[in-house]
């Protein structure tokens, strides 16, 4: 490996040019090597001014080109496999935008062949677990300073939502982020998960779409988690949790209203990658991996059910986890 990684980014699209932006001018040890995209005027465009940088529309290319140390994908989920597979083969480390792949299958396929090889190479990309106030929660649950945690509290409000969302968005598009950020916060897997629904708002235009909607979760050990989404709000982008424990209640997130996730997060953003970095150029993966990946898709495949059966439980299945990952 080079001094510093040299890095893929797979889709120039709005997330994958987001990266390649940070990534050139913010990222440390790090430099773009190869922009992998079908459309490959908008991967010209993308890679504007990056010296040394190579536009690819054909993957197998790109990672067998000599000139790729770690791969980051930021195309569709429903790509992600066909490009995790072949990264794997190749032994690259990968940052995988959220979702690991769409569905439980596919992500256990995935899980099944990294385990395979023995070794870590997939993050994927839940950047919550990087934020400030995420973190402290996390710092509070793990050390027990404040007691056992009793209960979780969240609250994801959007502005608006894009066109193409469906009501199944609302689970494996924006709630997915709390499945796994549970997970994070408790150390725990979630069991159990159940959608409440009411009164829609008018500003709703997407058949299936229940907006405000609350989404019930139980961990483990018991935790009761509750979030509370409004993906129609107008007002704002807010992400709010609230954490009580035995002897204190935590909070964060509390009156950051901002018109969207990038400004909200984006401090998380740079420090997920550059920790990506780093570790990659360690030889070691260290954020969130493809079982957590698999986990979360497990998760928004109860969600979905429940979304559809409103205030019915459903049970969250897993498969036995692999001992790669525990």
């Amino acid at each position: 490996m080079s001094e510093d990684l040299r890095i893929a980014v797979v889709g120039a699209g709005r997330m994958g040019s987001d990266h390649i932006e940070r990534i050139h001018h913010r990222m440390r040890r790090a430099r773009i090597t190869a922009i992998v995209d079908i459309d490959e005027a908008r991967a010209q465009a993308a890679i504007e001014g990056i010296e040394g940088a190579r536009v690819y529309t054909d993957f197998t290319e790109a990672i067998t080109s000599g000139d790729v140390d770690a791969v980051l994908v930021a195309t569709p989920g429903f790509l992600h496999e066909d490009v995790l597979l072949p990264t794997l083969t190749q032994g690259l480390p990968i940052l995988c935008e959220k979702p690991l792949t769409p569905d439980s299958e596919s992500a256990w396929r995935v899980v099944q062949a990294e385990s395979a090889l023995g070794r870590k190479l997939i993050q994927v990309g839940f950047m919550r677990r990087f934020d400030a106030g995420y973190r402290r929660i996390r710092e509070a649950v793990a050390s027990g300073e404040h007691g056992e945690l009793l209960a979780l509290d969240c609250e994801h409000i959007n502005p608006d939502v894009p066109a193409a969302y469906t009501g199944g968005n609302l689970i494996d598009d924006t709630v997915v982020h709390e499945f796994d950020g549970v997970r994070f916060l408790t150390g725990e897997e979630i069991v159990a998960v159940q959608v409440r629904t009411g009164k829609d708002s008018r500003k709703v235009q997407t058949d299936g779409l229940k907006d405000p909607a609350q989404i019930l979760m139980d961990t483990e050990s018991g935790v009761r988690v509750s979030v509370n989404t409004h993906v129609t709000a107008q007002y704002g982008y807010a992400v709010t949790t609230r954490a009580a424990f035995e002897q204190t209640h935590l909070q964060e997130g509390v009156d950051q209203v901002l018109p969207g996730f990038e400004e909200r997060f984006v401090d998380a953003y740079d420090t997920e990658v550059q920790d990506w970095i780093d570790g990659c150029l360690r030889g070691e993966i260290a954020g969130p991996d493809a079982w957590d990946g698999y986990a979360a898709a497990a998760c928004c495949e109860a969600g979905l059910r429940a979304v559809a059966a409103p205030g019915t439980t459903v049970d969250v299945e897993l498969n036995e986890k692999p001992e790669l990952y525990r």
